[in-house]
């Protein structure tokens, strides 16, 4: 491990902390790759997009980790039984789940979250500054912090802004619009947990909002880095491309 990686990982404010990755999904988007084939361990050249995530972390100093399993579930273990050069880095725990209980619910199944934690979905592709977000949500003092990206929506036509006796007031032609969406990574303080009954169904939209009707602090983490979500077959596609053209970023441990 080189010299720099050493540094990161004992300056790094991610340092030490729990995380939590969303790795139970069945990719339906993503077939045919998903249909025999759990979609984290999806390869980008020859290392699935799982261990690129994980290795990402590792060089954060983030090496406690907990794979939210569900659908073949025994894959995903049998692969991590198979690569000991990379668990002997890392404290790997599993859970598994009968059932989905969305991106939030799941959180009520792994033990001890005492302190700030992270939690990812577990088919991203980025090379987000951990330390820099979990930093932000300290400064912040947020209950929540979630990493945001600017998307940018075009509608290719004219757009009226009408009153409400139907007359025109204004005219915009192929109006762009930028949104902050979810990267799907997030930093947690451990008090969220009262707010998320055990077993029970719940995705984190459904958490954010009750969060807001309770007067919680959340915050977003606006980043302009590299992020995919590989959620289709055209993203995929696109994320290869990405890792071959970017690869020395990901081969940190």
């Amino acid at each position: 491990m080189s010299t720099e990686s050493l540094m990161n990982k004992c300056n790094s404010s991610a340092a030490g902390l729990r995380t939590v990755i969303l790795a139970g999904g069945k990719g339906t988007r993503l077939r045919p790759f998903t249909v025999n084939f759990p979609k984290p361990l999806v390869p980008l050249g020859d290392t699935p997009v799982l261990e690129v995530l994980i290795r990402r972390l590792i060089h954060y100093g983030i090496t406690d980790i907990t794979l939210a399993l569900g659908h073949l579930a025994e894959l995903v273990k049998a692969y991590f039984d198979h690569r000991q050069k990379l668990v002997e880095h890392i404290t790997l725990h599993f859970i598994e789940e009968e059932e989905p209980t969305g991106t939030a619910g799941s959180l009520s199944f792994v033990p001890n979250l005492d302190d700030t934690f992270l939690v990812m979905n577990g088919d991203l592709l980025t090379n987000l500054n951990f330390h820099d977000l979990v930093q932000f949500h300290r400064e912040q003092k947020a209950l929540l912090t979630i990493a945001t990206h600017t998307r940018t929506v075009k509608i290719d036509l004219g757009v009226l802004k009408l009153d409400d006796t139907y007359q025109v007031v204004d005219y915009l032609e192929k109006p762009e619009t930028k949104y902050q969406v979810s990267m799907g990574i997030y930093v947690y303080e451990p008090s969220v947990l009262k707010h998320i009954e055990y077993g029970k169904y719940l995705d984190l939209p459904d958490l954010v909002l009750r969060l807001l009707a309770k007067g919680e602090r959340i915050c977003a983490y606006p980043t302009d880095c590299l992020w995919l979500d590989i959620g289709r077959p055209d993203d995929y596609a696109k994320a290869q491309e990405i890792f071959s053209e970017k690869r020395e970023e990901f081969d940190l441990v």
